[in-house]
């Protein structure tokens, strides 16, 4: 197996945009992930939307004057998990979501990306859990149909409030949508506690996947801490044949102690250990 290394413009907030893909190419990382998160990254939907094309060329151009290309976009239409979650109990809701993620679609197919993100859903308070997981496995669903018109790789991304809080949550819902991948990010369970060994089948369902330190309480930690055994992840990669990108993926926002660490320090220190490892 090839490494591949992404970055995540939104890893370094406090920079403009410009400035970010700057770095990530001084890094001597060529993949971006994109974070289209309403209110919280430099891409917010309602902005880029307002003239796809426009916008598309925009970050096309930008991204091959520096030699980096597109890896992933990873789509949040709202400031939280549950206002536009896909499985919302609210039919308008969740048709709003559907055109926000044909939008997504669209903006990643026009700068020649071939990888979406989402969240998966919540549990709506005061509702069967199954009837929330059945909602939210008809959903995404229709947006695998969807993606798969754009030849487009659709994954979600199982985290800390989500309806699939574990593992063995994680692969009820794969097993009842069939052709749904993953967006793997052991840090959502590492932080609960779970060992690696109880997340390690995820990684034969997942399309990309995002490294970054973690520990038990702590969802984002240097990697002096950090006890998510990488060198194993990536042999695991390699083993169930793993085809996707690495994405580094360090956040800075004041959620779960994730403006705590040195998020360029540690970017550097994790590419040259994922870099390090023998395959």
């Amino acid at each position: 197996m090839k490494l591949k290394l992404a970055c995540a413009d939104f890893s370094f907030p406090l920079l403009s945009h410009d400035r970010v893909l700057d770095l990530i190419a001084m890094l001597d990382i060529r993949g971006v992930d994109l974070g289209l998160f309403e209110g919280r990254s430099h891409l917010w939907p309602s902005k880029v939307f307002r003239n796809i094309t426009r916008s598309a060329a925009e970050i096309s151009r930008k991204l091959s004057d520096r030699g980096l290309h597109l890896t992933d976009v990873f789509l949040q239409p709202a400031a939280d998990f549950s206002a536009l979650a896909v499985n919302h109990p609210n039919p308008a809701r969740r048709r709003k979501s559907r055109d926000l993620f044909l939008m997504t679609l669209e903006f990643t197919a026009r700068c020649g990306g071939k990888h979406v993100s989402t969240l998966p859903g919540v549990h709506s308070p005061g509702e069967v859990k199954a009837d929330s997981l059945k909602r939210c496995s008809d959903e995404l669903a229709w947006r695998l149909e969807r993606a798969r018109e754009h030849k487009i790789i659709f994954s979600v991304e199982a985290h800390i409030g989500s309806i699939v809080p574990s593992p063995q949550e994680v692969t009820r819902l794969v097993a009842m949508t069939p052709g749904l991948t993953l967006t793997l990010d052991y840090c959502h369970f590492t932080r609960m506690g779970v060992p690696d060994a109880r997340i390690e089948p995820l990684v034969r369902h997942a399309s990309h996947f995002h490294a970054r330190g973690s520990c038990r309480n702590r969802l984002q930690a240097s990697l002096k801490h950090n006890t998510i055994d990488y060198a194993r992840v990536l042999r695991t990669m390699k083993a169930t044949g793993y085809r996707g990108y690495v994405g580094v993926e360090y956040v800075w926002i004041d959620w779960e102690h994730c403006n705590e660490v040195d998020n360029l320090s540690e970017t550097i220190l994790l590419r040259d250990f994922l870099r390090s490892v023998k395959l």
